[in-house]
């Protein structure tokens, strides 16, 4: 496998000298999905955004495929191979499924292939081509904005919380998704995400931010095996054991 995304020593925030995020080392090789898990607050957004290069990095480097990024330059990041499913999903309402899909086509690329390509993950959607994106459930909307970042071919996707707004039963569809367009496209992918055994389950790694510091990392499934060392890192190492999960998971996150 090859790396397609590393983060050295990345510092990530929005005031210079002030950074949110301290000394993050990130490696994604190609066709691995990695699991950015972590309370709220703890930076998994803004660590994203800096990424994709709509927020500059405060210390640090981000490549993809080898190439270092310029911080700050979203466009050029997108040009690498980089791109981003915000939690709002920046869908254009007004216009139809079809034409946001095609808007992310490249014009060297068969607009029919692209679609029926993004089709065979989200059929659903093949009954809605000609509705307006603003006009969608909840779920096919997210289902429209991951379809619309794969027609761009990215070699790292990442996606900020698939499930905000969506209920569980949706999110127990899309994630399978995630893992078959990974084994498929090769494509690296970052998945933000509070439903923790959910993610865990289609994950290659997994990491655990808590106050902008990376406090695990780890095999996926080992991970999964072991909750509770999951919730420890969600609540520090001086948390009450009897105090449970609920002050910083999400219920039912880890079973």
């Amino acid at each position: 496998m090859t790396t397609v995304l590393r983060c050295d020593d990345l510092a990530a925030g929005y005031t210079k000298g002030r950074p949110c995020v301290r000394g993050l080392d990130l490696e994604l090789n190609n066709g691995q999905i990695l699991a950015m898990l972590g309370p709220n607050g703890a930076g998994k957004t803004t660590v994203l955004l800096t990424m994709a290069g709509l927020l500059p990095s405060l210390d640090g480097a981000v490549e993809v495929n080898g190439t270092r990024l310029h911080p700050g330059d979203a466009r050029g990041t997108s040009r690498a191979g980089l791109v981003l499913v915000p939690d709002n999903r920046a869908l254009f309402t007004t216009l139809t499924v079809a034409e946001n899909l095609r808007l992310a086509v490249s014009a060297r690329r068969t607009w029919t292939k692209e679609r029926d390509r993004i089709l065979n993950y989200f059929p659903a959607l093949g009954d809605r081509l000609k509705v307006a994106a603003g006009a969608l459930s909840g779920g096919e909307q997210q289902m429209l904005a991951i379809g619309r970042a794969l027609a761009q071919n990215p070699s790292v996707l990442l996606i900020d919380e698939m499930s905000m707004g969506l209920a569980p039963v949706i999110v127990e569809r899309l994630l399978p998704v995630m893992r078959q367009v990974a084994d498929d496209t090769d494509t690296a992918i970052v998945l933000v995400e509070q439903h923790v055994a959910l993610a865990l389950e289609v994950a290659d790694t997994a990491v655990v931010l808590r106050h902008g510091e990376k406090v695990l990392e780890g095999d996926a499934a080992e991970l999964k095996a072991d909750p509770a060392r999951i919730e420890q890192a969600y609540l520090g190492e001086h948390a009450d054991p009897g105090g449970g999960v609920g002050a910083a998971l999400p219920a039912d996150a880890v079973k």
